[in-house]
């Protein structure tokens, strides 16, 4: 556990652990004083509200609903099995829009994350001198560009090392926090609940803008259900516990005894309270933990792909393994360039951290409350807990979650709109392509409607048969689907040896070897072979096709050919199957996904494509 919790502290708390940066400096300015009550109510907030949302919430409830080991919000979606319904109240339909949107609002969150935790590091040579301010913005630029040009190179050597930096960012961080407690040791008294609650009353309506702030605190959280598969949840909870929690809490705790003690000060409270020799020191350490930060997310983000690549709601996108070692070291290109591309347009426009932060949070409130809504019927579907336990429980954490997602859509003047847009046009994608690959099936299914009549053929010795062998790639689980009709209908033949393969991915992160794959032989040189893997499995089918040789189909790996289907989408004149606007995105994503002989490392040199047009 010792050494997971090391890792963890790299892989899945960069984010919690680099919101000390900016978040006290963001409460106060909106709260607009420093006083005492102030000080003390928002230090209560910022404790309390990492208590409730990460430690309990997340780290004793949510992260028991795993997948296998698996988490995030595409793992949590699958456990509940959502699927579309008739109607927009059905529960289906309001699950799958929530696990869906909610999975679609962490690429805001994404694109947010690597640009206000680099701009807030970088600010603090402000504190320094501010001759150096004209520099910030060039500089955090430079450093976020490097960070998405070394992910093609792969990060799992590099990664090695963020368990340690992010220790001493940590201790670091705490033993700061604890210097400046001694000097003003009151503080403490805000860890009694009491002032938090006061001073929202105190408040009134601008509490909700003040709780805007304070959720930066705990912008992470969903960081430790996601990544938690890494290191295991044992391993997250003992980091939490034993390092985390309390690091952050002395953070806090100085800062407030700080600006307790200098009334006046007015720059960001976090490098403010140290020592002017160790301002620069920090910087260049508070750097390193916000790339890190930068880096979990971005990783965060190609494993969220894959895995709604598998589970049938995105495209097939190019996924490279950049690690032997570590499964969830993948590099996506597409996603890389495009995170690249929208997080260097939002530090360029919005300049800073504090401007920033007005931005950053909508996304995550947004996706906390749909956490919430899925995990109530895990406990019920799932966990078999009767509805006066369940709903309770719900109710809090959901209480909780709304409170913020209300104070979060204050801020979409201020830049909240940017996350929601993004997770609103990837909801409409992967919407789109689920739809779009539902109708294509459907306009597929009657191709395979003669396949009697095919097999009276080949038993008549009436279709001829070619020397060879061919697999067929096919999306059901049929030994003459239909890719193998249209092959003997167009060519009015058929190899001497036919297999075809299915290949499935099922709602559980890894499929067990014994229940991999059925091989069968159906007569007439016939094969069929259904294979299934877990959602976040990289298929090989010469592995597949290797196992199958052990039961019984002797396919020559070295003189195979694959058969693949790679039709036209075309609208149907006389009843169009979908809207205008979503056919034609569609097809623009059918024709652009990722081929055959990429996503099953199929060698194009022996890949035939056969096509044709479906109306949808």
């Amino acid at each position: 556990m010792l050494p997971g919790a090391l890792a963890a502290l790299g892989i899945v708390f960069g984010d919690i652990g680099t919101s000390p940066l900016y978040t006290l400096q963001t409460v106060l300015t909106d709260t607009g004083t420093s006083d005492r009550a102030t000080l003390l109510g928002s230090f209560s907030l910022l404790v309390w509200t990492m208590i409730l949302v990460v430690a309990v919430k997340y780290a004793m409830v949510v992260m028991r609903a795993d997948n296998k080991g698996e988490g995030g919000i595409l793992a949590l979606f699958s456990l509940v099995g959502g699927v579309f319904g008739k109607h927009w109240y059905s529960r289906g339909t309001l699950l799958s829009a929530a696990g869906l949107f909610g999975a679609a609002l962490l690429y805001g969150d994404g694109a947010i994350t690597p640009a206000i935790s680099v701009l807030s590091a970088v600010e603090g040579i402000g504190v320094v001198t501010h001759s150096l301010d004209d520099y910030i913005l060039p500089i955090a630029t430079i450093i976020l560009l490097g960070i998405f040009m070394v992910q093609p190179l792969g990060t799992a050597r590099i990664s090695r090392v963020f368990g340690p930096v992010m220790l001493l960012w940590f201790l670091c961080m705490g033993g700061l926090g604890a210097a400046s407690l001694l000097g003003h040791p009151g503080v403490l008294v805000g860890l009694d609940p009491v002032f938090a609650l006061r001073f929202l009353y105190e408040h009134g309506g601008r509490s909700l803008v003040i709780l805007g702030a304070v959720f930066l605190s705990v912008t992470g959280a969903e960081a430790l259900y996601a990544d938690m598969s890494h290191v295991g949840r044992p391993s997250v909870r003992l980091a939490l516990g034993l390092v985390v929690l309390p690091m952050l809490i002395l953070s806090y705790a100085g800062q407030t005894a700080f600006l307790m003690s200098h009334p006046g000060v007015r720059d960001n409270p976090f490098f403010a309270a140290m020592p002017h020799a160790l301002v620069l020191p920090m910087v260049i350490l508070a750097t390193f933990a916000t790339i890190i930060a930068s880096q979990a997310i971005i990783t965060g983000a190609f494993t969220l792909t894959r895995q709604a690549i598998q589970l049938g709601w995105f495209p097939s996108l190019n996924i490279r393994q950049t690690s032997d070692a570590e499964y969830g070291q993948i590099y996506v290109s597409v996603v890389n360039w495009l995170l690249m591309v929208v997080t260097l347009l939002i530090a360029l426009t919005f300049r800073s951290s504090d401007a920033l932060s007005g931005a950053y949070g909508t996304a995550v409130s947004t996706t906390m409350l749909m956490t919430t809504l899925l995990i109530f019927d895990v406990m019920r579907a799932r966990w078999a807990w009767p509805l006066w336990k369940a709903l309770p429980v719900a109710l809090f954490f959901g209480a909780i979650d709304l409170a913020f997602f209300v104070a979060n859509l204050m801020k979409i003047g201020k830049g909240g709109y940017v996350p929601l847009l993004i997770g609103l046009f990837l909801y409409i994608v992967m919407t789109t392509w689920r739809r779009g690959t539902i109708l294509l099936r459907a306009g597929l299914a009657p191709l395979g409607e003669g396949s009697e009549k095919l097999r009276q053929r080949l038993r008549d010795k009436t279709l001829t048969r070619t020397p060879g062998e061919a697999v067929f790639l096919s999306r059901y689980e049929s030994a003459l689907p239909p890719i193998v009709m249209r092959h003997a209908a167009d060519f009015n033949c058929l190899p001497e040896r036919v297999v075809a393969l299915n290949v499935r991915f099922e709602t559980v992160p890894r499929v067990a070897p014994e229940h991999r794959m059925t091989v069968k032989e159906t007569g007439d040189g016939l094969w069929q072979i259904n294979v299934r893997f877990g959602f976040v499995e990289v298929p090989n089918l010469y592995y597949v096709l290797s196992e199958a040789r052990e039961k019984g189909c002797s396919v020559d790996l070295d003189k195979v050919v694959f058969v693949s289907g790679n039709d036209d989408v075309v609208k149907d004149l006389k009843r169009p199957k979908m809207f205008g606007p979503r056919r034609i995105l569609f097809g623009f994503l059918y024709r652009n996904a990722v081929r055959a002989s990429d996503r099953f490392t199929l060698p194009r040199e022996r890949l035939i494509e056969v096509g044709h047009q479906v109306e949808i």
